[in-house]
């Protein structure tokens, strides 16, 4: 079978030969029953087949259109900020993706450290564990982590993330390309947002947007950035992002954009001897860390880097005798702050009224 690296190869074409086509024909038989049924699904929920069920709270989703990391987890964390920072207890709802049984999975772990004031359900049945964070928890706001197509519940606000780096899927639905849906379906969102905007110049930016509209039509658009903020280990102080400049270093990562990844790490200006990629939300063992010990110590690596996402699951200050240090990354507004800031406003207005009444 082909690992996580490999398929993107394929489906975008980069990798050539019999095989790859071979693959891609596979996978281009396989889209059409996938197709099929993404449509059938959502022709149910559109017709009222299927009930859309609400409960007692203003709720946000935070998706996606495509599978991988479009940078949910910065936006998701500077939400909760915002909310809190104005004294509205929010729950995070998630599906728990990858998680083993009664244990938290890496995006999880990686948000509690951020948002230690903000309780965190995971749940595949996202009604069932909202009504828990409003019962239990007094919630009053409700946030879903990776909710577009879990479209069950009901949302006050429905915002989609877009890939500045890899927007569209290769334009094809899986497992041909990375698209979870047809682009048009994008016109369900209420609020677009091109994250990693400053990893492409501003044609291309304006390109993405005409290709959005030509699927979509217009829809409120906000730019962001994802900026790296420190490095940051298991235990003890963390580190400037100068101090690795220069240095022997090699990085790895178990996401599902590692191109995004090494454009943060290009940022803070860390050029790496070394990159190795898992599969995203993977799972560390003995093998693994003693296989990327022996990786840092053969290319004569001074340090190891991977992502706050990984480094929760390794819990380790060194593998080998090479200090593993995980780049932290923070968001902040490009473009479009204000219709943002409108957006999150009629929010916390129905937040408001639901604590008078």
């Amino acid at each position: 079978m082909l690992d996580a690296s490999e398929f993107r190869k394929v489906v975008s074409g980069r990798r050539r030969g019999i095989t790859a086509a071979l693959w891609r024909g596979a996978f281009s038989v396989a889209e059409v029953p996938y197709r099929l049924g993404v449509g059938w699904r959502n022709r149910q929920y559109d017709r009222g087949t299927r009930a859309i069920q609400h409960v007692p709270a203003p709720v946000i989703s935070v998706g996606n259109i495509t599978t991988g990391g479009t940078g949910k987890t910065p936006l998701v964390a500077w939400l909760a900020k915002w909310f809190r920072q104005r004294d509205v207890r929010v729950s995070l709802i998630s599906r728990g993706y990858k998680a083993e049984a009664g244990a938290q999975n890496d995006e999880a772990l990686e948000l509690e450290q951020k948002l230690p004031d903000v309780p965190h359900l995971q749940n595949p049945d996202r009604v069932a564990a909202a009504r828990v964070a409003i019962e239990e928890f007094d919630a009053q706001l409700i946030l879903l982590d990776d909710a577009f197509q879990h479209r069950r519940i009901h949302r006050d606000l429905d915002i989609v993330l877009i890939d500045a780096l890899e927007p569209f899927g290769y334009g094809r639905l899986l497992p041909r390309g990375l698209l979870r849906e047809p682009l048009a379906n994008l016109k369900r969102a209420d609020l677009l947002v091109l994250s990693r905007a400053d990893a492409v110049d501003d044609m291309r930016r304006r390109l993405i947007r005409s290709e959005v509209a030509r699927h979509a039509g217009e829809l409120p658009w906000v730019e962001v950035i994802h900026e790296p903020a420190q490095l940051v280990r298991s235990s003890g102080p963390s580190l400037g992002l100068d101090q690795l400049r220069g240095e022997r270093v090699a990085a790895f990562c178990g996401i599902g954009n590692p191109q995004g990844f090494q454009h943060s790490l290009r940022t803070c200006g860390i050029e790496c001897v070394g990159f190795r990629e898992f599969a995203d939300h993977h799972g560390y063992d003995a093998s693994d860390v003693a296989a990327l010990a022996q990786w840092g110590s053969d290319l004569r690596a001074t340090a190891l880097v991977c992502t706050c996402k990984d480094l929760v699951k390794i819990q380790a200050d060194a593998l080998g005798d090479v200090p593993l240090w995980a780049l932290e990354i923070g968001m902040a507004i490009r473009a479009g702050q204000d219709v943002l800031n409108q957006q999150l406003n009629l929010i916390y207005e129905k937040v408001a009224e639901a604590a008078q009444s």
